[in-house]
């Protein structure tokens, strides 16, 4: 890390707990961290706008002032019903999801849709899916555990070079 942003990172989290800190220097840790970020295309996480990532910082050692991070809150805690009604809300405005809905915030990530999906759309315990990829497949194979799955498309004969 060169002198002058390690003289100032210092000079910073030094005064950060005090919050004595004026825009102008505020403006020049951007500025400084800005020349040394990575901008990330690749699929899932992406770049997050330099404000973002410090808000999360803060709350992730002191949220709304509680004494605690966010990850260390009660889920019976009224901090974590703000957190978790606001989360709604914005979905709920985001996607125009109306109130007769129900918006439910599941753990698991994108791979767990492939158990999802046939758990909530095999009524009928068969499916028909199409073989595009390495992401089809694993999704195949995971619907396979709740009924009966037809590949009625498959382009692996050419190294998924064509959708069927």
């Amino acid at each position: 890390m060169d002198n002058n942003l390690n003289s100032y990172l210092q000079h910073y989290y030094k005064d950060k707990n005090k919050q004595v800190l004026q825009n102008k220097n505020v403006n020049i840790e951007k500025e400084l961290i800005m020349t040394k970020r990575v901008y990330n295309f690749s699929a899932g996480p992406a770049i997050l706008p330099v404000d973002v990532l410090q808000a999360a910082a803060d709350e992730m050692l002191n949220f709304n002032n509680s004494g605690m991070g966010v990850m260390e809150l009660s889920h019976r805690s009224t901090w974590y019903q703000e957190v978790i009604d606001s989360a709604e809300a914005g979905l709920r405005k985001l996607m125009n999801i109306p109130s007769n809905y129900k918006v439910l915030f599941l753990q698991g990530g994108a791979s767990m849709q492939f158990a999802m999906i046939p758990m909530n759309l095999m009524k009928n315990k068969k499916a028909d899916y199409v073989n595009t990829g390495a992401w089809s497949k694993k999704a195949i194979k995971e619907a396979k555990r709740f009924g009966d799955v037809k590949v009625v498309g498959d382009s692996s004969d050419t190294t998924f070079s064509y959708f069927p």
